[in-house]
């Protein structure tokens, strides 16, 4: 059984939550709102490991939903100093669903361990990933 992060509290007879920690546009209330409906409720941690680049999008439709070209994408290094800032927020498989179906092929969601400990969902560039595909 994983931990939960400080201040969530499980719920009785629930499925276990999931979490997804965005460093990106996902953390843009405008685009949580047209993707889950709902401006979603996280808090700050980082990933160790991992540097930012930016990689331009050519989606018409998610370009829409985020208002930007260029969306930020991480590239695992190994290096434990680098680390990128982000917010975990709890999610469900719905959202999940419909994180997955925003991003572009460049991206593929792993779990990976945040520096907070937890245990979180995380967009990685898929061409890069530190786990084998």
């Amino acid at each position: 059984m994983s931990a939960l992060p400080d201040g969530v509290s499980p719920a009785v007879n629930a499925p276990a939550p999931d979490y997804l920690f965005s460093y990106g546009t996902m953390q843009l209330e405008s685009v949580q709102r047209e993707l889950f409906g709902r401006v979603l409720e996280g808090k700050p941690d980082r990933l160790p490991g991992y540097k930012v680049q930016m990689l331009e999008i050519l989606d018409p439709a998610v370009t829409a939903i985020s208002g930007k070209r260029h969306h930020p994408i991480v590239v695992h290094t190994g290096d434990p100093s680098d680390k990128v800032a982000g917010t975990l927020m709890q999610v469900t498989e719905k959202d999940l669903e419909r994180s997955d179906a925003y991003e572009v092929s460049d991206y593929k969601r792993e779990r990976l361990q945040l520096a907070s400990g937890a245990q979180a969902w995380v967009y990685v560039d898929a061409e890069r990933s530190a786990i084998a595909r």
